[in-house]
């Protein structure tokens, strides 16, 4: 288990649900380790599916376009911490 801050465990148990991973533990999610390939393993259709369950949770988008895609999804941390800047706008 990890030191998940309040929000990181909300958006970890967002992933397990949005995207039905069973036997994935949202505590036991690394915040800092990779959302794709070697980490949890998400392809683009999971980043789609998150996408839209955190406009859905959240009210707001996250484009496909937008030019630090990459980073905002490299880990659940920056996930989390782009969540909160955007809530907070």
């Amino acid at each position: 288990m990890f030191n998940l801050a309040p929000l990181e465990r909300e958006v970890a148990q967002l992933i397990v649900d949005s995207l039905n991973l069973e036997g994935i533990d949202a505590g036991g999610i690394d915040p800092e380790a990779p959302l794709f390939d070697t980490g949890l393993g998400l392809d683009s259709i999971d980043a789609l599916e998150l996408a839209l369950a955190i406009k859905s949770k959240y009210g707001f988008q996250i484009k496909s376009g937008d030019s630090d895609i990459t980073q905002i999804f490299s880990s659940l941390r920056s996930l989390s911490r782009h969540i909160e800047h955007a809530r907070s706008r």
